[in-house]
Formats: structure tokens, sequence, C-alpha cells
């Protein structure tokens, strides 16, 4: 079992910044491919960032060249960090893990997940 823990949300000005942190404990970190998604209100969970073991990673259409997902295997964490926000991330943000080496954009394909962490960027 793998027990994730979100932090790092709050409100935000568009076009600043916030750095998610998902800290995971319960079974080896290292092995385990990580996401983040999100939901907004009345909409579905989506996609948002994945990372391998290995450092391969995946990023939405929506946030490339925005959002930078890292880890730190060490550590059991990993981060998403988000610039240039919009009024339209304004989500729930939610850390998932994967047993399995391999990343997916499939939200069915998780694992374990965190309680999800709140990101409201203002016009």
């Amino acid at each position: 079992q793998v027990q994730l823990v979100e932090s790092g949300g709050g409100l935000v000005q568009a076009g600043g910044s916030l750095r998610l942190s998902c800290a995971a404990s319960g079974r080896p970190f290292s092995g385990y491919a990580m996401a983040w998604f999100r939901q907004a209100p009345r909409k579905e969970r989506e996609f948002v960032a994945a990372m391998a073991m290995r450092a391969t990673t995946s990023y939405a259409d929506s946030v490339k060249g925005r959002f930078t997902i890292s880890r730190d295997n060490a550590k059991n964490t990993v981060f998403l960090q988000m610039n240039s926000l919009k009024p339209e991330d304004t989500a729930v943000y939610y850390c998932a893990a994967r047993d399995n080496i391999y990343i997916t954009t499939i939200l069915g394909a998780y694992d374990y997940w965190g309680q999800g962490t709140q990101v409201t960027v203002s016009s």
C-alpha cells in the first residue's frame, strides 16, 4: 500500500507560479510511475503530467512549456512546478502512483491517489 499526500496548492493571480509536492510513504517509491491529474468543477478528472522512474516524462498539451514534473526518489517526493498559470488551470490537483515502471495518461491505470490540493488562479 502507498499513501500519497499533496501540498502546495493555493490562490495565485494569473501569470503566477505554484509548486505542488506529493509525499509518498508505505512502499519503495523509486519503482513507481508518478503522475498528476486535475479536476475542475463539473468536469472529469484529466491527466496533467507523469514521470517514470528513469525520468521519462509526459505532459498534457494544455500545460506543455508551463508545467514541469520532477521527482526526488531519495525523499519519496514528486513535484509539479506550475508557471504562467491561467484561470483555466483552476482545479483540484491529485497525485497518483502506478505500480509499474512505465507512465500512462490513463486515469484508471493508476493504483494509488492522494486526497488532492486546490489550485485557484484568479484573472
